[in-house]
């Protein structure tokens, strides 16, 4: 026997004793939806701005994590009432003074361009010996009238090359620190079980598991 109600203006289903919470995630970007419905597994049932109707180019103007974080979720909550999440993620990189930072989805400008993204990362750390960086995420939660954030960080740093075919954005040249392979080299279960996005979602995950 199934039934629903509402809490917090998200819907909880009640399917055989087990809660499972419905939120939107405010992205398109099927990687990410990907990897955060694989590290929350079957706990909440994660939507995307298509699966509500939303196909509008969310505005991204702050010039930190959290602000653009909290934009995008504000931005679903004020014109299309869902409680949601969202996320801002960026790699910095100590010798390039935080840079790509906030703006490393279109380092390289306009369309985003990944391949073209780390073209640029790598030109700019030739012949730089410091190779230190950050990927670090900022989930931005509304649930029931408040705002939430969660972080993520993870440290590694910048290879001069390319290497492995997996995960997506700067994964090809991010070691992190500890292991030898890049995010791109060691696949998407191995990541999400360390990654910067990881650690953000575990402790949405665990917030939202007090409720």
């Amino acid at each position: 026997m199934n039934f629903s109600k509402q809490k917090f203006g998200c819907t909880l289903i009640f399917t055989k004793k087990v809660l499972i919470m419905k939120l939107v995630f405010a992205t398109n970007n099927k990687h990410k939806l990907e990897e955060i419905s694989a590290i929350v597994g079957d706990k909440i049932e994660i939507l995307s701005l298509n699966d509500i109707g939303c196909h509008d180019d969310i505005p991204e103007t702050a010039d930190t994590f959290e602000g653009n974080a909290l934009q995008k979720a504000r931005y679903v909550k004020e014109k299309y009432g869902y409680d949601c999440f969202a996320d801002d993620t960026g790699l910095q990189v100590v010798a390039l003074n935080g840079e790509p930072g906030v703006y490393s989805a279109r380092y390289a400008g306009e369309p985003a361009d990944s391949e073209k993204n780390i073209d640029k990362l790598l030109a700019n750390l030739e012949n730089r010996m410091d190779r230190r960086a950050s990927f670090i995420t900022c989930i931005a939660l509304i649930l029931g009238g408040e705002e939430h954030l969660f972080y993520g960080e993870i440290d590694g740093s910048i290879i001069d090359e390319r290497r492995g075919s997996s995960g997506f954005g700067y994964d090809s040249v991010f070691v992190p620190e500890g292991h030898d392979e890049t995010f791109a080299q060691m696949g998407e279960e191995q990541k999400n079980k360390i990654s910067h996005r990881a650690r953000a979602v575990k402790r949405l995950s665990e917030f939202l598991n007090t409720l």
